[in-house]
């Protein structure tokens, strides 16, 4: 009686086990004078092995893998703790080895499967177990999907997930930067001097804001373009001479007015491709030598880059969309700078640069940095007092107006696109042919017929993009 009650609580414990761990439908027949199979126990989950034999005594080789409790001489409750593989042990009542079963249990995927497909369920994702892990295999439309899908599966599994899945599409971006810039500068200087001197003696007054040298022998503040009583324009830009007399006395006037006006167009547009993920680097210049004193007192040389530099790192993240990381520079030789160094001029650098990092689709464009400058000086020099008298003072004045404007804008574009044939991509070398003598001699021509395709081309304007496939 009291085996049947010890019997019976057990079931019943095993019930209310199974009411929060629900068993698995299917468990392991242990058959007389056959070999049993492995046996599949999901992490958390039971399942039931039955044997036709009564077993006496049974044990588990890892219990920190499975739990086993009997409900009776022939059926055994095996639960799943941990992912591995253990030994299951069933004797008989004579200590004869009735059969050693293989367990392993494997992480729980039902549910993950479940919770895949709520999250992502346009993707075809295969999820499978290997050994204490989780395999995911298939082809998703993006990476963000893949991430998702990997995020997801170390909660089930954590540091045993094994990736097999691809990305579909296009995972390739052809980035396009344009750097537009406008520079214009406006000058304008106005000086004078005034020098008064007897032609029959030595002493002379000069006075005003302009560099000159005075001469009791007639030469005038222009040097050789002056003379007695004429109007002349000295060897300089924007100088002019006035000098007249009476008698003895000599009176030269010199003015200098200058005006300067600059306008600078920049514009480059590199193109750059690369694969998703994988950086990419793009160098349209030179290097410059820069003299650098080494420790023992020598004097070596280190080159220091200039031109169009552009670095970036495309990121095809979901449905067109495109995440780029981006450095883009453009540098020159400012010549109007320069540095003396061990005795080398050394030149500076104008460098324009931007980093940064953006999101756009497939073939829109983003102005990702901006400049506008606006510098302003003005200038005032005059003689002490004689600058203040009204009128006459302007000749004891000069002034000088100095404005800089300039204007930077870099703008990108981004395309997916995808290899072709070699053949439907034209060169800039292929709308070129060299002439034959006749055509070079007898009709004048620099440059050969081309026939095809690349003839074709080349007959039409150089308008538009060339050598590039976009979708």
């Amino acid at each position: 009686m009291a085996h049947m009650k010890l019997k019976a609580a057990l079931v019943a414990l095993v019930c209310i086990i199974g009411g929060i761990l629900p068993a698995s439908a299917q468990g392991l027949r242990i058959l007389s004078e056959t070999a049993s199979g492995d046996l599949q126990v999901p992490m958390n989950r039971a399942v039931v092995v039955e044997s036709d034999t009564p077993f006496a005594e049974l044990s588990i080789a890892n219990p920190a893998i499975a739990d086993i409790s009997t409900l009776s001489d022939r059926t055994i409750y095996v639960l799943g703790k941990a992912p591995g593989r253990t030994t299951l042990t069933l004797l008989a009542a004579d200590g004869r080895l009735i059969t050693n079963v293989e367990v392993q249990v494997t992480p729980e995927i039902s549910e993950f499967k479940e919770r895949l497909r709520q999250i992502l369920p346009d993707e075809r994702i295969e999820v499978r177990t290997a050994n204490d892990g989780i395999v995911l295999s298939g082809i998703v439309s993006s990476a963000s999907a893949l991430d998702r899908a990997l995020d997801l599966a170390n909660r089930y599994a954590p540091d045993r997930v094994s990736n097999l899945m691809s990305v579909g599409g296009t995972q390739q971006v052809m980035l396009k930067v344009r750097f537009a810039e406008m520079s214009r500068s406006v000058r304008k200087n106005l000086s004078s001097s005034v020098s008064l001197f007897g032609l029959s003696g030595d002493s002379s007054v000069t006075g005003g804001t302009s560099t000159f040298i005075t001469a009791p022998n007639g030469v005038g503040p222009a040097g050789d373009g002056i003379g007695l009583g004429n109007v002349t324009v000295g060897p300089s830009e924007g100088v002019l001479g006035l000098d007249f007399g009476s008698g003895s006395l000599q009176f030269q006037v010199l003015l200098e007015a200058l005006e300067t006006k600059g306008l600078v167009r920049t514009l480059a547009e590199p193109n750059l491709s690369a694969l998703s993920g994988q950086e990419a680097s793009f160098l349209a210049g030179g290097e410059y030598p820069i003299p650098v004193v080494s420790d023992d007192g020598g004097v070596g040389i280190e080159y220091k880059p200039f031109g169009v530099q552009l670095n970036f790192t495309p990121r095809v993240v979901d449905k067109g969309v495109v995440n780029l990381q981006l450095n883009a520079a453009v540098s020159g030789i400012d010549s109007t700078q320069t540095l003396q160094a061990n005795g080398f001029n050394v030149a500076s650098f104008t460098r324009r640069e931007t980093s940064t990092v953006v999101e756009l689709r497939d073939g829109e464009s983003f102005a990702i940095a901006g400049l506008l400058q606006d510098t302003f000086t003005d200038l005032k020099g005059q003689v002490p007092w004689l600058g203040d008298i009204p009128i006459l003072g302007a000749l004891f004045r000069s002034a000088e107006y100095n404005r800089n404007q300039s204007e930077l804008v870099i703008i990108i574009t981004a395309h997916l696109v995808s290899p072709v044939r070699g053949e439907a991509l034209v060169l800039p070398t292929d709308r070129i042919a060299i002439p034959s003598e006749r055509d070079l001699f007898l009709f004048g021509r620099t440059e050969g017929r081309v026939k095809g395709a690349a003839g074709e081309v080349a007959r039409q304007d150089f308008v538009g993009s060339y050598g590039y496939v976009m979708e």
